[in-house]
């Protein structure tokens, strides 16, 4: 009977097959190491190849239980960021502990209390973060290390033992995860509170006070090496800087939220010890029992008698004349905080924290008693490093938001001050500042040229080609090339802005670049030389371009090191974006590819070459006038020979005059008409040869032809 379970072949490096057991087949979910630091390849070992009913694993193939995570990878980035969110989730969570003690006022007693329900949910939220905490350790228990030792050169060798991970781990960190990890508070609310409540009567709870202070050092602590890892990694914690303000502000604001619940928690302990003072006393009419403070023996009978007779309470009231002096805790007396709802007395506390830590404490009027001047002194000295703190780096990220827009700002100034010691009249410097703030909102102050070359070349490459591939395709001498040549082409292509009224180029200045317009239009004008009567006017859209005598003089094969002088005048009609190809660039390009050379380029480039265009249409007008010319000529040849004819008739009429003389008196009139229209004919034909004549030695004017470029087509070119 066959098994239903797939069996497993493993392959050996000679190619034989090991049949094993079945093993439970992972889908990988975390990159695999190299032994430099390398990805694996997340889409080879997603799946795993049957054959039949075998399942084949590489050699290499482990479960993701055994796999180790790259401290470089984007998940363990992601995993930092995540954990920093919780550890500051579980120190906000901690300083609620202090509010759990409260007062109850009923009627003229008093008693104090502990808020178990508030305890209850605290711990549950603290539980959720230690489960984070406790999660953290394991992973940093799978979690490569650079070699210190390879570290001379680069980023480093990563080490992928576990037992090494392990044991440099146990030797680091790990004691102090593990104290930040312990569930301390939720075993002391859950189990040892209540067990002593009844014979208990200080509900301060020191011993849980103590907890969270011992475990919220370690945690405190922890949120610097991971943010120092997060920094390591993208260079700061926060993706905007915005954010980054925001992150210190948070820092800020929970530095004044310890410090509200640690006044609460001191002020009901200075209140708490009063009690325990004014009771010691008392003797008279009753004696004060300390247990008698507890609202558990609120329902009592010599609790019911004590409190009727007790002038404990009113000894401890400050808004009495007492001798006990509360210091900087007597506003939450006299506002009665301990008594209030939870939400009131938090939001109180808040407020006294970030008060006073923004005041430096300068306000506190502190008592003789040493714990509470040591707070004071300890407000006083975190109000100032912290709001420095938070002071100096918002500044630095707010700053940085601006910080181009005051660098611009800066030049400006400098370019105004400039023109002003120079002197430069009006009208410069209206163009000069036209260009300087259409530069500002094209590339808001970035030098992308910079930014780009110090980039790999591949990388760069890749981002030129989606910046620019787009935008060339739209020129038509563009579209009929290969991907390979607009590649190279992409790559050297440099942006180009020009204000309304700039001149690109003149006609008889060297062409420095061919400009590819994208947005915008330009005048292009030519004299011919400066021909007296010959103006020709075009305008260039998107999609157009300028300079092409300087692709001419890059296909020739010998071009001299002099740049070809333009034919033609510039002007940007109004603001022009464009990409412009510099001298040295196309002549690299036409050298390397031979595939410019084409006859197919060729056509295309006299079709969309506005030069050509010219020459042609000049070309075709001379060619018609000749037409012209031609066609006159023979119309009066024609004319010319038709007047000859009557002359003729009019010889043959006198011959017969002479012979016959009896029709002369006859005929006279009509030989006298003949005779006239000859002489006005054989003038008319002798004054249309000389005008033709004229006409064949007067010129037109000729646009010269653009210099021939070198398209010599490849022996496989079409």
């Amino acid at each position: 009977m066959e098994s239903k379970k797939d069996k497993l072949v493993r392959f050996n490096n000679k190619g034989s097959a090991l049949i094993e057991k079945p093993l439970p087949v992972y889908k990988a979910t975390v990159p695999l190491l190299k032994t430099e630091g390398g990805h694996g390849d997340r889409n080879s070992s997603s799946r795993i190849p049957k054959f039949g009913k075998f399942k084949v694993f590489p050699e290499d193939h482990e479960p993701w239980r055994e796999r180790i995570l790259d401290p470089g990878s984007e998940l363990f980035l992601q995993w930092n960021r995540i954990f920093l969110f919780w550890c500051l989730v579980a120190l906000f969570v901690d300083p609620l502990f202090f509010y759990m003690p409260s007062v109850i006022n009923k009627d003229d007693t008093s008693c104090m209390d502990t808020d178990l329900n508030l305890g209850i949910v605290v711990t549950c939220f603290r539980t959720l973060a230690d489960a984070f905490y406790i999660l953290h350790i394991i992973i940093k228990f799978r979690t490569a290390y650079v070699s210190p030792t390879s570290r001379v050169f680069g980023r480093g060798e990563l080490v992928t033992d576990p037992d090494m991970i392990a044991m440099r781990y146990l030797k680091s960190d790990f004691f102090i995860d593990l104290v930040a990890a312990l569930p301390l508070p939720q075993i002391v609310i859950w189990f040892i509170i209540p067990a002593i409540r009844s014979a208990h009567a200080d509900h301060t709870t020191n011993a849980l006070v103590l907890i969270v202070l011992l475990q919220y050092v370690p945690r405190l602590y922890l949120i610097f090496p991971l943010s120092s890892q997060i920094i390591k990694a993208t260079g700061v914690v926060t993706k905007t800087a915005w954010a980054g303000a925001a992150y210190n502000l948070l820092l800020y604001m929970l530095a004044s939220h310890v410090l509200g619940a640690s006044w609460y928690l001191l002020s009901i302990e200075r209140h708490a010890t009063c009690w325990k003072s004014e009771c010691r006393k008392e003797t008279n009419p009753l004696q004060c029992n300390p247990h008698y403070l507890d609202c558990g023996t609120l329902d009592d009978g010599g609790r019911l008698k004590w409190g009727n007779s007790t002038v404990v309470f009113s000894n401890c009231d400050p808004n009495n004349n007492i001798s006990f002096n509360y210091g900087i805790f007597e506003i939450a007396l006299t506002k009665e905080v301990f008594s209030s709802h939870f939400l009131q007395k938090y939001f109180y506390c808040l407020w006294w924290g970030l008060q006073n830590l923004s005041s430096y404490g300068q306000s506190l009027n502190t008592s003789t008693f040493m714990g509470e001047t040591l707070f004071a002194i300890l407000i006083a000295i975190l109000g100032l490093v912290l709001f420095a703190h938070l002071i100096g780096n918002m500044q630095t990220y707010l700053q940085s938001i601006t910080v181009r827009l005051e660098e611009w700002r800066l030049k400006r100034r400098d370019t105004e001050e400039w023109m002003r010691h120079r002197q430069l009249p009006q009208d410069l410097r209206e163009r000069v500042q036209r260009f300087v703030q259409y530069k500002w909102l094209a590339t808001r102050g970035v030098d992308e040229e910079s930014i780009l070359w110090a980039l790999p070349p591949d990388l760069r490459r890749d981002i030129q080609r989606h910046l620019c591939l787009d935008l060339v395709r739209r020129v038509p001498f563009f579209s009929q090339m290969d991907d390979q040549l607009l590649d190279a082409i992409c790559e050297r292509l440099v942006s180009s802005l020009s204000t309304q009224g700039t001149y690109i180029v003149r006609e008889g200045d060297p062409v420095t670049e061919m400009l590819f317009i994208i947005r915008g239009r330009l005048e292009s004008s030519t004299t011919n030389g400066g021909r007296t009567g010959f103006f020709n006017s075009i305008n260039l859209r998107p999609g157009d371009f300028c300079g092409e005598e300087l692709l001419s003089w890059a296909l020739l094969p010998k071009s001299s090191v002099n740049l070809p002088s333009s034919t033609r005048t510039v002007r940007a009609l109004d603001e022009v974006e464009a990409f412009a190809l510099r001298a040295e660039d196309l002549k690299f390009v036409a050298n390397q590819f031979r595939r410019l050379h084409s006859k197919k380029l060729q056509h295309t480039f006299r079709y969309h070459s506005y030069h050509w265009r010219t020459w042609g249409a000049c070309f075709i007008q001379v060619a018609w006038r000749r037409h012209k010319k031609r066609m006159m000529a023979r119309n009066l040849s024609m004319m010319e020979s038709f007047s000859y004819h009557p002359d003729e008739q009019a010889g043959c009429a006198t011959e017969e005059e002479e012979e016959d003389h009896s029709l002369a008196s006859s005929n006279s009139s009509q030989v006298k008409q003949n005779f006239g229209v000859t002489i006005l004919a054989s003038r008319f034909a002798a004054n249309a040869r000389r005008g033709a004549q004229k006409m064949k030695d007067v010129e037109m004017p000729k646009l010269q032809k653009p210099e021939e470029p070198d398209f010599s087509a490849e022996p496989d070119d079409e």
